[in-house]
């Protein structure tokens, strides 16, 4: 991890997307520290690279992004209430992304995925029954807009960390 001075706030403007908005605040130590360990979950994760159609599978990217949630939330918890809320901090902007760009997301195509899921028949890969759904590429579509979506709150969170993505 980057060393942090802790006696540094750091001035930060960032760009926010799903409709947040641009915020800037002068980010405290606990708030960069937070922002480091949220831009580690996401630009490790299958569903924020760009995914080719004969690679993967929906449900994989899918999973990595739900799985968002329960990572933000233990990082949250643990940085504690300094990471704030209001939106203009590294809290409240996790928050917003969740509840904005991957709440809407995941609550339209999972369930739309699931009930496909359910309909493989036995002896069928789970990639070819995917590409064989007629919605397979309007998801791929949708996940790839996502992406981008994503990829915007990864720099803005290495800018609040002070890291060059």
């Amino acid at each position: 991890m980057p060393k942090i001075d802790p006696a540094v706030l750091k001035q930060v403007t960032v760009s926010l997307p799903f409709g947040i908005g641009s915020a800037s605040w002068e980010a405290d130590p606990t708030e960069r520290h937070a922002a480091w360990e949220l831009y580690i979950e996401l630009v490790t994760r299958i569903a924020v690279q760009s995914m080719d159609s004969d690679l993967g599978t929906l449900r994989e990217a899918m999973n990595s992004l739900y799985s968002l949630f329960g990572s933000t939330r233990d990082i949250l918890r643990k940085a504690g209430p300094k990471v704030g809320a209001s939106r203009d901090s590294v809290g409240g902007i996790a928050i917003a992304v969740l509840n904005n760009g991957l709440r809407p997301f995941l609550s339209k195509w999972h369930p739309l995925l699931q009930d496909w899921e359910v309909k493989r028949a036995e002896g069928i890969s789970v990639q070819v029954h995917e590409k064989a759904w007629d919605m397979e590429s309007t998801l791929r579509g949708d996940l790839e807009k996502l992406r981008s979506n994503l990829e915007q709150y990864a720099h803005a969170l290495a800018n609040i960390a002070g890291v060059e993505d």
